[in-house]
């Protein structure tokens, strides 16, 4: 078990929350890991990692670095709060959080990996 980022007292559920969430990927979140996964960006990044009771898209641990992508549900009021509720506990835990929105993803992914390198703290980095 890995507890290291989450809590143990939910870790099963969350576990196969994201498990599920891995074997339910959009187009979005597939077009992204293929810039990411393999550390072609210099930093090894998980997806759909457990930390405290959520369950964050895409982060790289050694930079505490989140990469969340935002869907169209994520523009309804009630989501906007428990998004910003997500990202400010996150936050406070010293991590920092990049949002992006499916379209973004889809329509300027140089850009987005372009932000995400820029968040990248890497010895060599050029």
């Amino acid at each position: 078990m890995d507890f290291k980022t989450a809590y143990p007292d939910s870790y099963s559920t969350t576990k196969q929350y994201a498990k599920e969430n891995r074997s339910q990927v959009t187009d979005a979140e597939i077009l992204l890991w293929y810039h990411l996964r393999q550390e072609k960006l210099g930093a090894r990044f998980r997806r759909q990692h457990i930390i405290g009771d959520y369950i964050v898209d895409f982060i790289c641990l050694k930079q505490k670095l989140i990469i969340e992508i935002d869907g169209g549900y994520h523009q309804e009021t009630t989501q906007q709060t428990e998004d910003k509720t997500r990202q400010n506990w996150l936050e406070s835990m010293g991590y920092k959080v990049l949002r992006f929105t499916n379209e973004d993803i889809f329509h300027d992914i140089e850009s987005v990996i372009t932000t995400i390198n820029n968040n990248i703290d890497l010895p060599f980095k050029v």
